[in-house]
């Protein structure tokens, strides 16, 4: 098991950045792969980025070149750098782990951090 607890989440202008982090309760070096969904309200969870143990990493098309996801496995957090934020980023984001337990593959999420970007 793991548990997630994310931070960072904030008012902030359009335009402005903001960085979010992903603390885990345990060592994520060998969890398969690490992300960040958001969901704005009235709208449907969907993945923003995401990040494998190899650092092999995946953004969703709305947010490629202004958003960068990266892991530091030493303390045991993954964060997402937000730049050029724009209203429509508005959202809860949520962290989530994805890692292989025997021959399952389960999926933790965190609580979720609210941003909110202002016109």
């Amino acid at each position: 098991q793991v548990q997630l607890v994310e931070s960072g989440g904030g008012l902030v202008q359009a335009g402005g950045s903001l960085r979010l982090s992903c603390a885990a309760s345990r060592s994520i070096f060998t969890i398969n792969a690490m992300g960040w969904s958001r969901q704005a309200p009235g709208k449907q969870r969907e993945l923003v980025a995401e990040i494998t143990s190899g650092s092999r990493t995946n953004y969703a098309d709305s947010v490629k070149g202004r958003f960068t996801i990266s892991r530091d496995n030493a303390k045991n957090t993954v964060y997402l750098q937000m730049s050029s934020l724009k209203p429509e980023d508005t959202a809860v984001y949520y962290c989530k782990a994805r890692t292989m337990e025997g021959l399952v593959l389960k999926d933790y999420w965190g609580q979720g951090t609210k941003v909110t970007v202002s016109v």
